[in-house]
């Protein structure tokens, strides 16, 4: 028996197998629980398509469109009936807005970030209420940029910074209906969403030397503590970002 065994959960983000996200995916599998797939569109399906065997666990969903998120949960829900949590990794803003000068940031470029990195999670929470067993969790993926200057960061960090805002809040609207929100500050891991960083591997460099013991933080450690948000251990934990980073924060 798992710290998740019989329980059903929604990850939405997995772009491949170096996604933290695919990581979270793994570590609940591992403890038990069935796991279902959210997938942007057709090219993107094909990544996950080579992870996951059965196509039934893939849903379409493009978190940018509240038709389609309803859509997804409508199909979740006729396959698998409620779930008991939803893991919301996503992201994105404009390659060119991810170097420079915070200057050079465009309008377009400031709302599509908050659009997707931040609203998303709204949406999802909003829509995902009817498929949410009680007691249920959302976690969803954020990084120590929305409290720090981080080069090259930018934009993406002011988008995380509305994203941990926006958790605070659902958590507070949500609890009634027994569902926990919170938020995962991961490390910096070498992810799809971190190559697109210019100097990402600087980035990398500097985050792995400033950890505690030397070495940098796994999407495996990262899925232990979403595993453990998912569960019912963590049942008073509401509205927190806790950091998986070996310690990179605090110094």
């Amino acid at each position: 028996m798992g710290l998740l065994s019989g329980k059903k959960i929604l990850v939405m983000g997995v772009a491949n197998k170096r996604s933290i996200a695919w990581g979270c995916a793994q570590v609940m599998e591992e403890q038990g629980a069935e796991i279902i797939y959210t997938y942007q569109n057709e090219r993107m399906k094909r990544g996950v398509s080579r992870l996951v065997e059965d196509d039934n666990r893939l849903v379409e969903c493009d978190a940018a469109n509240d038709e389609s998120i309803q859509q997804a949960f409508k199909t979740v829900k006729e396959r698998f009936g409620k779930v008991d949590g939803i893991v919301h990794a996503i992201a994105f803003a404009k390659k060119e807005e991810l170097e420079g000068s915070i200057l050079n940031t465009s309008r377009d470029g400031f709302a599509l970030a908050h659009d997707i990195s931040a609203y998303s999670l709204i949406a999802v929470a909003k829509y995902g209420k009817d498929i949410l067993n009680n007691p249920a969790s959302i976690v969803t993926l954020t990084y120590f940029g929305s409290e720090r200057v981080i080069p090259s960061y930018n934009v993406m960090g002011i988008a995380k910074a509305s994203l941990e805002a926006s958790m605070r809040y659902l958590a507070r609207d949500m609890g009634e209906d027994g569902v926990r929100v919170n938020a995962i500050s991961a490390g910096a891991v070498r992810t799809l969403a971190v190559t697109g960083i210019h100097g990402h591997s600087d980035l990398l460099k500097i985050s792995k030397e400033r950890t505690v013991d030397g070495q940098s933080v796994t999407t495996k450690e990262i899925g232990g503590l979403c595993a453990f948000l998912m569960s019912d251990l963590s049942t008073g934990v509401v509205g927190d970002v806790i950091y998986v980073d070996k310690g990179v924060h605090l110094i």
